[in-house]
């Protein structure tokens, strides 16, 4: 036989199935479906949909059929073939129709998981970014420390860093070594020279740096190095009550080298009996072994004697704030 064009392809014979009559529900020897079944009953070809339907490897007729022997006939038109599911990870984003995925679908799938996982999140009252989505928070101890993939370890003592590190609080120092000392006692001394303050009663004294008995003065400890602040105040008095005192420079020494000094002049017709100096506040740069201490210039307009005046007493008790040294090493300055 000739062709006009290329000869068609031999695609093959159909399946032909035979039952007897006398029933509704036929088992057919594949899968298929009513489109994919011809059914003729005694050669007569019935409907589909109104006579019989096909569901799977079931085909079921709407009335029952005559009696006989192989007079029900089905005729497979094809078959239907299942490609199961796509392998997993083979769905590019570039095969996904733009906007095929809805909010919808989000919500779905959110809510599936949320279901799925109610042990790690809660409902919640904030609004989420996808319509339709259940508003959730993380439940209480559902994030624990092996989640977050910090370096570093956790502990009482370790707090988490920016950088997803557990680090120790670095601490900025405390104001150790200190020291504060007093006068305890009155000193007198002789007009017209420099004369250290033997302050000599430890008030605190955090690292034993102060010298109270020989040298009254404080002395870097090893290893202590750095900034320290220092403030003193003396207070002085005439000693013979003459009222003549003209001239006061406090100073406050480093290795006995002065490095803050102020001064107050006088007319010695004030006649005051008290003066109140300070030295200080002052910052310095000390190494270890440097030692500080506190002087004085004093000066009268006849030449009598001065004294730094310890704790007085007063109608409450004893007052001690009247000749003092205190300082303390500055933390996190070095």
């Amino acid at each position: 036989m000739s062709y006009i064009g290329n000869e068609p392809p031999d695609i093959g014979a159909y399946g032909v199935q035979s039952f007897d009559g006398g029933g509704t529900t036929f088992t057919l020897s594949k899968p298929s479906t009513t489109a994919t079944v011809l059914l003729f009953i005694d050669g007569v070809r019935q409907t589909p949909v109104d006579a019989y339907s096909v569901s799977g490897v079931t085909l079921t007729t709407t009335a029952t059929t005559p009696s006989g022997t192989d007079n029900v006939t089905v005729q497979f038109l094809g078959d239907v073939v299942d490609f199961g599911e796509p392998s997993d990870d083979s769905v590019s984003t570039a095969k996904i129709q733009d906007d095929a995925v809805t909010a919808a679908k989000l919500a779905n799938s959110i809510n599936t998981e949320i279901a799925a996982n109610t042990a790690k999140v809660t409902n919640a009252t904030h609004t989420g970014d996808v319509t339709g989505a259940t508003a959730l928070t993380i439940a209480n101890d559902a994030v624990d420390i092996a989640m977050l993939s910090a370096t570093g370890t956790a502990s009482a003592t370790t707090f988490l860093r920016g950088d997803n590190a557990w680090a120790a609080p670095t601490s900025p120092g405390d104001l150790t070594p200190a020291f504060m000392v007093i006068l305890e006692g009155d000193d007198t001394v002789s007009s017209g020279g420099v004369e250290r303050i033997n302050f000599n009663v430890e008030m605190y004294d955090t690292d034993s740096a102060y010298d109270n008995t020989t040298n009254y003065r404080f002395t870097v400890p090893s290893g202590e190095g750095g900034a320290y602040v220092f403030f003193f105040q003396t207070m002085i008095s005439d000693a013979d009550g003459g009222y003549d005192i003209d001239h006061l420079e406090p100073k406050m020494r480093v290795n006995g080298t002065d490095r803050w000094a102020y001064t107050e002049e006088m007319n010695s017709s004030l006649e005051r009996k008290y003066f109140a100096v300070h030295g200080g506040p002052i910052i310095l740069d000390l190494a270890a072994a440097d030692y500080v201490d506190c002087a004085c210039y004093v000066h009268t307009s006849n030449g009598g004697d001065l004294k730094f005046l310890g704790p007085g007493s007063f109608s409450g008790g004893t007052w001690y704030g009247r000749t003092y040294f205190w300082g303390h090493k500055l933390p996190g300055v070095s």
